[in-house]
């Protein structure tokens, strides 16, 4: 890791315990909570393609239960990163699209997934290495 890239997040974390002695008003774990879930990811990743409507983004992810599509909807526009359109049709339409706090996360989250790309491999190896040692 980078000694920049190391200092900042032992600085945030020293921040963190500092200013948040109950853990659970860290912001890091706060913000992760919500973000770090591969449904939350795998829905902004396909709302920063276009807004979709709900069976629409249903059938995007494909292995998304409807139960769970529904809710991380929900906690994802309570946190502000989605928008939640609805139409007066018969019957009425709704849409979903990233709200600009929404936008503004997929730099880190694009930052995440090229790494993702990138290191594969590796932690396929990883991991087969561990399981054969185990």
């Amino acid at each position: 890791m980078p000694k920049l890239a190391a200092e900042q997040l032992a600085a945030h974390m020293r921040t963190s315990r500092e200013n948040y002695p109950e853990p659970g008003l860290c912001p890091v774990r706060n913000v992760l909570d919500q973000l770090a879930g591969k449904w939350s990811v795998l829905i902004l990743t396909a709302l920063s393609e276009k807004p979709f409507r709900f069976g629409e983004l249903k059938r995007e992810i494909g292995d998304i239960s409807q139960r769970m599509l529904t809710q991380t909807l929900r906690d994802l526009q309570a946190s502000g990163l989605v928008e939640r359109t609805v139409f007066p049709t018969t019957p009425p339409s709704v849409e979903y699209r990233l709200s600009p706090l929404g936008q503004s996360f997929m730099v880190p989250l694009a930052t995440l997934v090229d790494w993702a790309f990138t290191n594969m491999p590796a932690i396929t190896e990883a991991r087969a290495e561990f399981a054969e040692a185990a």
